[in-house]
């Protein structure tokens, strides 16, 4: 290598990447207006000015001229077919310096990010969209906005239309959702990534927890209330004590009598009186047989233990059999006094009264045990 060349290589390392002149200096003014030329991914707008066997020509002044064609054509063929020389377009730039000098641009690209750029902007301005469920899964529904596929989880949606089932069951929460599909749901987004593709919707308006608690305040344990049944589930009763707030009366604050059905006491749309029992967590616990004599007290004046009682059979358990002996005062028969379930079951039949004796009797605690009388006996 000469002095020379080494010198000139030298110098050109010295070069800084970018020029920096005086602001005094008359071409700073120059510098500084030449525009940035555009980069893979950057949004650029431009004149169509050629459309020629699958290809699109775009003026882009003063960069030169931009070509969408190929896959990029085909991708945006609908679109293209619509446009004319002298249209103006936007585009993604996919290779500043593509084939034969044109920089290679995507339509369909400019628009799924002018898309994902609506959708950002629709999350500060919490934007309100009309959408209709498409399909449901265990895990909420999806949804379709500017065509992308979102997500609506259960969680994010209103009580209305929250899935009540007992336990958390999945297959009856699908059961539940699968109800909503097709139907109209006024919902905002709440996360749009399009990196990942993944664009989340709620139903909730993000007020609901501060309004709850507001609505609360105003009632204390002890309060009755007259409310609107809204939901009857397996586990009991949900209501609504004014617009806005919900309790729920479980199936055992039903009535003082065995339910085992609420759906055959209440339906949707009934007027009930019930008493505020509980509020805890922001949920609030109602009870309608709260509201009514209790049958215990008066129970405790006819009954004593080792009294012989009728009592019909209306539930096996666990223990044994329940023998109601009057409307809302059960007892216990349990399934030892029988040399299995199975003989208890064949022997006390529901809904059939047989002869018992009361074992024990705690009317405060509402607690009764009972021995089959004619086993005893020898019948």
């Amino acid at each position: 290598m000469t002095e020379e060349t080494a010198s000139a290589k030298e110098v050109k390392r010295e070069i800084p990447a970018t020029i920096h002149l005086p602001a005094d200096n008359p071409m700073a003014g120059l510098v500084d207006a030449i525009p940035t030329p555009p980069s893979s991914g950057d949004l650029v707008e431009g004149t169509i000015i050629a459309i020629n066997r699958g290809r699109v020509y775009v003026d882009l002044p003063p960069f030169g001229t931009g070509v969408i064609y190929g896959r990029e054509y085909l991708n945006a063929a609908d679109v293209l077919r619509k446009a004319n020389p002298g249209d103006t377009i936007s585009a993604k730039v996919v290779d500043p310096a593509g084939r034969d000098g044109y920089i290679e641009l995507s339509l369909k690209e400019a628009r799924q990010a002018a898309i994902w750029g609506e959708a950002e902007q629709a999350i500060v301005a919490e934007t309100l969209y009309t959408l209709t469920a498409d399909e449901a899964n265990k895990g909420g529904l999806i949804l379709t906005w500017q065509g992308i596929q979102g997500f609506l989880p259960a969680s994010q949606l209103t009580k209305e239309h929250y899935p009540r089932v007992p336990e958390g069951d999945k297959d009856k929460i699908l059961g539940e959702l699968i109800k909503l599909v097709g139907k109209p749901l006024t919902v905002r987004i709440i996360t749009a990534d399009a990196k990942e593709n993944k664009l989340i919707f709620s139903e909730r308006t993000g007020t609901e927890a501060e309004e709850k608690a507001s609505l609360i305040d105003k009632y204390q344990v002890g309060d009755t209330a007259e409310g609107e049944v809204t939901g009857v589930v397996d586990f009991g009763i949900f209501v609504r004590l004014e617009q806005g707030l919900e309790g729920l009366a479980h199936i055992s604050e039903l009535d003082w009598g065995l339910v085992e059905d609420p759906h055959q006491l209440f339906t949707v749309g009934d007027k009930v009186k019930v008493k505020i029992i509980d509020i805890k967590d922001g949920k609030i616990s109602l009870s309608v047989k709260a509201l009514k004599e209790n049958p215990w007290h008066a129970a405790a004046d006819r009954y004593k233990k080792g009294m012989e009682v009728p009592g019909v059979i209306i539930k096996y358990n666990k223990h044994g059999a329940l023998a109601s002996i009057e409307e809302g005062v059960a007892g216990l028969v349990h399934v030892s006094e029988f040399d299995s379930p199975a003989a208890l079951k064949e022997t006390l039949e529901l809904g059939k009264s047989y002869p018992f004796t009361i074992t024990l009797f705690e009317p405060k605690n509402q607690r009764m045990t009972l021995a089959y009388t004619a086993k005893k006996a020898g019948k």
